[in-house]
């Protein structure tokens, strides 16, 4: 699909198939969760593993998100990554479920997660997509390359 930028030159921005949004959850670690409760939204940044059953894993410690997942298991995780030529974005909609069965707990174990602060983080937390969806966009040619003030992930 063509869209029209502020100048009025046209750039591309394709929609992601399934296997293309499960193949760029695999290959990065680190995205967003959105949890919502008594209208009250949080953002955390985390890194995560994907599983080869198509979940998302993390780790957390007792504490906000923990608590939070308890009250409401609808969450919303994204991931997005920005080059010079080009962006992408994913979105998984889903239900966080936390592990507590030792087979479970192993599986998540066997996915290496990694915390990147040495705290206790003894909690795995799956969430399961209802939804899942991405976009891809490839910036003009003529771009300076400048994405301003945002940050970049990955």
């Amino acid at each position: 699909m063509l869209a029209m930028n502020q100048y009025g030159e046209s750039h591309s921005v394709s929609v992601l198939d399934t296997e293309e949004i499960w193949r760029l959850l695999g290959k990065n670690s680190f995205g967003r969760l959105v949890l919502v409760v008594d209208r009250r939204v949080d953002i955390f940044p985390i890194n995560y593993a994907s599983s080869p059953d198509r979940a998302i894993i993390f780790q957390t410690a007792s504490g906000t998100k923990l608590a939070e997942l308890t009250v409401n298991e609808k969450v919303l995780f994204e991931v997005d990554d920005i080059s010079s030529n080009q962006a992408w974005s994913v979105m998984v909609r889903g239900h966080a479920q936390w592990l507590q069965k030792s087979a479970e707990i192993q599986e998540a174990e066997d996915l290496k997660l990694r915390p990147w602060v040495p705290t206790l983080k003894d909690h795995y937390v799956r969430i399961i997509p209802t939804e899942i969806s991405g976009r891809r966009f490839q910036f003009a040619a003529d771009s300076s390359g400048d994405l301003g003030e945002g940050s970049r992930s990955g």
